[in-house]
């Protein structure tokens, strides 16, 4: 009898270590792959059982959570959401999380260690933490005076502070409202489709995902790179560019709207925006020494994050000597982002020096204990500071004698350049019209905000569209709300 309970025991015994093993390794070496299982509710179920945590613009929460009383408890709320869709996203039980959502989602959700004293005891226990809060670096009231001067019409703007590259405000029009797309209802679908289908693509985030031939807002890189490179030593003298300008290697003659562009000095040719002299210039300076500027200037960077993906801006890399020409002065495949021109035009504000754009200020805990501040990341040099300070002087030129006066703004010094984008086939589409600024007080060489403008209206006569006249106005509104 006593032989049999041993037998009996020693067999139980192995069966519990048997259970033990396995229970480990369900609970440690496949539970990452059981927790991604698709078919595994818990995740999603704890996912939302608490409310998520807040993006925050000026210390105001513009997100929140309703409890819907679902198995999916918590949906995600917006507060004036198409005015900050641009910077949050969305966050859905149905579709999942973009922009800021996605890319902060770990501390907004709880999920990440960092809002965790002891995060082992917490994956032991599989506790699941309240979610913390992300601080924006956006402005209010930029973000509402550039998302009101777009108005219904098609656009973005950008606004970064150039000496710690702070997003002030991101806007994109047409928007939409993420509320809409919270929960998992069969109207979230509808909302879903009718949305991703809209001739007007609100979902796009234009100032930071669509690219757009920059026009001669680019003329300032090409200002900077034949500054920078010698090929022109006096922004005063005169150029030897003839007007029309053969491109190089082809039979192909390019012209002016502006007159006067005939060895314009640089200075006029830039006040005047003449694509004879810019043209002449990229060609001189070479695809080498063109795209080595523009990547000082972002151009051609797919690591670009702030932290949600920006979509990299073009200069291509491979080019003949008459496309030099033409991307030279903003066209053939150059392509920039809102964001890219905002950073364009803050090089020049600070002295050459570029500081990358970021929007989280910093992110803090449920109890409000900040878990971690912005980034610092390193400058880039786009140009030396006696060039950056000739651009200045060109650019407040535009803006006090040129095609800019619209962005003027009593008591501020002001830099600025237009743009007329053509595109479509033998451009024959709606120019885009752009404008990228600056702005500091009078006598002092801090710079407040820089700004780039880009606006699509296709309802708009083709004469009425131009930096000066559609975008200006615009970029103005924004840096007179900076003060």
């Amino acid at each position: 009898m006593i032989r049999c309970i041993r037998h009996t025991a020693a067999f139980t015994f192995l069966l519990l270590v048997a259970l033990l093993v396995n229970a480990a390794r369900v609970q440690v070496f496949e539970a990452e792959g059981y927790a991604g299982n698709t078919a595994n509710r818990r995740v999603p179920i704890a996912r939302y059982d608490k409310p998520r945590g807040a993006v925050l613009v000026a210390g105001s929460p513009v997100t929140g959570s309703r409890d819907s009383g679902g198995r999916l408890r918590y949906e995600r709320t917006y507060t004036e959401g198409p005015l900050y869709a641009p910077v949050t996203g969305y966050s859905s039980q149905t579709y999942g999380t973009s922009l800021l959502e996605r890319a902060e989602d770990g501390i907004l959700s709880g999920a990440d260690d960092r809002l965790a004293t002891f995060p082992w005891w917490d994956h032991l226990t599989r506790t699941h933490r309240a979610g913390g809060s992300v601080h924006t670096t956006i402005n209010p009231k930029m973000q509402r005076a550039a998302f009101d001067g777009l108005g219904g019409k098609k656009g973005a703007v950008a606004a970064v502070e150039p000496r710690t590259g702070r997003i002030l405000a991101l806007v994109s029009t047409p928007s939409y409202d993420p509320g809409e797309l919270s929960g998992n209802s069969p109207a979230v679908s509808e909302a879903w489709r009718r949305l991703n289908g809209a001739e007007q693509r609100p979902m796009l985030n234009r100032a930071l995902r669509q690219t757009y031939p920059p026009g001669s807002t680019f003329k300032v890189v090409t200002a900077a790179a034949a500054l920078e490179s010698g090929k022109v030593t006096d922004i005063e003298a005169r150029t030897d560019s003839p007007d029309p300008y053969t491109l190089p290697g082809t039979a192909t003659q390019l012209g002016n709207a502006a007159r006067g562009c005939e060895d314009a000095p640089l200075k006029d040719a830039f006040r005047v925006s003449c694509n004879t002299v810019f043209a002449r210039l990229g060609a001189e300076i070479g695809l080498r020494g063109m795209v080595d500027a523009a990547r000082r200037f972002g151009f051609n960077d797919r690591r670009l994050r702030i932290p949600s993906l920006v979509a990299p801006s073009n200069f291509d890399t491979r080019m003949d000597p008459s496309q030099v020409a033409l991307s030279a002065i903003g066209q053939y495949d150059t392509a920039a982002t809102p964001l890219q021109m905002a950073m364009v035009s803050a090089a020049v504000a600070n002295g050459g020096q570029l500081m990358p754009p970021y929007l989280v200020d910093k992110v803090t805990d449920a109890r409000g204990v900040m878990v971690a501040a912005g980034p610092h990341r390193p400058t880039r040099e786009a140009m030396g500071p006696a060039t950056a300070q000739q651009l200045q002087d060109m650019m407040i030129d535009v803006v006090a004698h040129g095609s800019g006066r619209r962005a003027a703004i009593k008591g501020l010094t002001v830099g600025g350049k237009t743009g007329t984008a053509q595109h479509g086939v033998r451009n024959e589409g709606t120019p885009y019209a752009w404008f990228i600024s600056w702005a500091r007080e009078k006598d002092t060489y801090e710079p407040t905000v820089a700004v780039a403008v880009v606006v699509e209206d296709a309802a708009a006569d083709r004469e009425d569209i131009s930096g000066g006249g559609s975008a200006a106005p615009i970029a103005r509104a924004v840096m007179a709300a900076a003060g």
